[in-house]
């Protein structure tokens, strides 16, 4: 098989690739910031729920959590899993992605002093313009670093998929070096993940110097 051929087989897995990465973002991102603003709820049970969550997310393996969110409706519900296996996919990356976002976020967070959010109320703004307009800026530019080495992480992650089943692109590298006894498909696919994470580095890279107040 030509190394053309090779890549036309391999493209609709970088396309699966990408499509997991970028719903995995559009969903944890947010999501994350829903968790963290729990992990800081003044009431103890809801504060209580977001502890054990992040703890539980943190300290399973990804992997086995793509397991549960797949087969656990059907084994504990008895419910069908036909045509569930994408959606239990995006399931277990959001969530499991929001639990460190939560915590890179609540860590930005707590780095802002209380002192800013004083001077903020006497100058006359709301909560609201405080946390948009004063807090939230710096809490991203403190955070960015962080956010990245989870991103490039999840670059890398994406090809856990493969554990469902599912015909993302090491999937179908493993196939076709398997079928054509070649080692050529895992090149492939490391140059992909390694054009990837350099493109998200490089975005990230120019995110921050954007964000550098002192240039």
């Amino acid at each position: 098989m030509s190394l053309s051929t090779m890549l036309a087989s391999m493209g609709e897995g970088m396309l699966r690739t990408c499509l997991i990465f970028f719903l995995t973002l559009l969903f944890s991102l947010p999501l994350g910031m829903v968790i963290m603003f729990m992990r800081r709820s003044r009431i103890l049970l809801i504060r209580g729920i977001a502890h054990i969550l992040i703890a539980v997310l943190r300290g399973t393996p990804l992997m086995l959590q793509l397991l549960m969110w797949y087969f656990g409706p059907f084994y504990l519900f008895g419910w069908s899993i036909r045509g569930y296996r994408f959606t239990a996919i995006i399931l277990g990356f959001s969530i499991n992605y929001a639990a460190y976002f939560a915590e890179i976020y609540r860590g930005g967070f707590e780095s802002i002093s209380k002192g800013q959010y004083e001077a903020a109320e006497i100058l006359g703004y709301s909560r609201v313009q405080t946390f948009f307009k004063i807090i939230l800026p710096q809490v991203i530019k403190t955070i960015l670093p962080s956010v990245t080495n989870e991103i490039i992480t999840l670059v890398k992650d994406t090809s856990l998929a493969f554990t469902l089943a599912y015909n993302e692109m090491f999937s179908l590298a493993k196939q076709i070096a398997a079928s054509q006894t070649s080692f050529m498909p895992f090149i492939i696919a490391g140059v992909f993940y390694f054009v990837a994470n350099y493109a998200v580095a490089f975005g990230m890279e120019r995110v921050e110097k954007a964000l550098d107040y002192y240039h």
